[in-house]
């Protein structure tokens, strides 16, 4: 049991060793001994748990995959799956809360950051589009606030879905030079801006809270 959790302990340190240089440093630029030195392992224990840098990538996408649908939960509009009824869950407010919750992880998680990073890498073929899932959760949460009757007159789903998921990843994007970019307080204006022109009047969060 001691040499089992020895052994997840040396795979954890690695995978965050790993997202760190990656998100610093970018795939090519990282190398197998700078992420051992951090991860405090011999190259030996590394290639043990991983046969290649590009598996290290591999595992810090999937690993980031499972974060994201724990953040984004389950698909809007299957109503089946969630424990909350449509009247018990106010669609934009979903969103909204949802969106905060993916840009405080970006914060504080790098695993989930890496992930993200990975999948703008030229240099590195991503098997997890992580951008692409949000932008799927995005549209689904809104065309089901659309079939709630959610959106005000005349906004289309669709173009809503360009403008919130264009403006979410270009702040995650420029987030990885300016850490001001994920704030709240940012995300927060992004939403007073939107959310006059996305609810009706007198309905749904007003403020991006």
């Amino acid at each position: 049991m001691a040499k089992q959790e020895r052994a997840v302990r040396t795979r954890e340190a690695l995978l965050r060793s790993a997202a760190e240089i990656f998100d610093t440093d970018g795939f090519v630029s990282a190398s197998l001994s700078a992420i051992c030195n951090r991860a405090g392992v011999s190259s030996g224990a590394l290639h043990f748990h991983f046969a290649s840098k590009g598996a290290l990538a591999d595992a810090i996408e999937q690993a980031a995959e499972q974060r994201l649908r724990l953040i984004t939960g389950p698909d809007p509009g299957a109503d089946e799956r969630s424990e909350a009824s449509p009247a018990d869950v106010d669609p934009i407010q979903n969103l909204v809360d949802t969106s905060r919750r993916l840009f405080d992880q970006l914060n504080n998680d790098v695993v989930l950051r890496a992930g993200f990073t990975l999948g703008c890498e030229p240099s590195w073929q991503s098997r997890v589009d992580l951008h692409g899932q949000w932008r799927d959760w995005i549209e689904s949460a809104l065309r089901h606030a659309s079939d709630l009757g959610a959106l005000a007159d005349g906004t289309k789903p669709e173009d809503v879905v360009t403008v919130v998921a264009a403006s979410t990843v270009g702040f995650e994007a420029l987030g990885r030079k300016d850490p001001a970019w994920l704030s709240q307080e940012r995300l927060g204006q992004f939403w007073q801006f939107m959310l006059p022109r996305l609810v009706p009047p007198g309905t749904g969060p007003q403020k991006g809270t």
